[in-house]
């Protein structure tokens, strides 16, 4: 899969002018970035997320209001027919990992946090299914609490901005927090989602269209040879699914 090659050294300096001129373009340009999955409570949001896993958004938006519907509390899901919530997220891939997970989080909120779902890193990453990354969705879009949630965009652009030399989730998360302003955190998962998914594209991005391609190390302008990118085996992020909890 097309992703980007880690900078063989990154200077800070230069890492942190570039993360404050990707903030300002991006705050024009995604003024409102935010969750783009639909809840109104934080087990909702738990839910979508887990769903989410090696689907799209907008798929998880379009099952999750009959699903809400028919599982209004984290009772309801412990308890739940294992068969009749796997056909419920069907729609989203991986069916039987994400119901289990959902089930086995759901009894764990039931036994350790009364029903409620936590509010801390610590408590998050306990729950069965739950990794840092849907931890930090949890933090930043429900409680908005300073936080990165990082994914398969945020690895790739981090990477193709020189934000970061690294693939590693955790360790980009923390690359990331060292470049940006605490208020921001959030803000710059959630904009760069939006630009790796509407301009910086894995496969072909389009550069000539970008309005970072001026300082982006990576730029192909006029054809010419990016200095980060090609293939590198870019990681997927599947937390309960297949990939180690960090």
């Amino acid at each position: 899969m097309p992703g980007c090659r880690p900078q063989k050294r990154l200077d800070p300096a230069e890492a942190r002018s570039r993360a404050r001129k990707a903030l300002r373009v991006m705050h024009k340009d995604y003024p409102n970035a935010g969750v783009t999955l639909d809840f109104t409570t934080p087990l909702e949001l738990l839910v979508a997320t887990i769903l989410s896993a090696q689907s799209t958004d907008k798929k998880v938006n379009e099952l999750t209001p009959a699903l809400f519907a028919e599982y209004p509390d984290a009772q309801a899901y412990a308890n739940a027919d294992r068969t009749e919530l796997e056909h419920a997220v069907r729609p989203s891939g991986f069916f039987r990992n994400k119901a289990k997970s959902i089930r086995e989080c759901c009894r764990m909120l039931l036994e350790k946090h009364g029903g409620e779902v936590p509010k801390t890193m610590e408590e998050l990453v306990e729950l069965p299914g739950v990794g840092r990354k849907t931890a930090n969705v949890l933090l930043a879009g429900h409680w908005h609490q300073p936080a990165i949630p990082v994914d398969t965009h945020v690895t790739r652009l981090a990477c193709r901005l020189g934000l970061t030399r690294n693939l590693d989730p955790v360790k980009i998360e923390f690359d990331l927090q060292k470049l940006a302003p605490r208020k921001d955190w959030a803000f710059l998962s959630h904009a760069l989602i939006l630009h790796g998914r509407k301009v910086c594209i894995a496969r072909k991005p389009k550069c000539p269209e970008c309005r970072m391609s001026g300082f982006c190390p990576s730029a192909e302008i006029g054809g010419q040879r990016p200095v980060v990118g090609g293939r590198c085996g870019e990681p997927e992020f599947r937390d309960g699914l297949q990939t180690p909890r960090h």
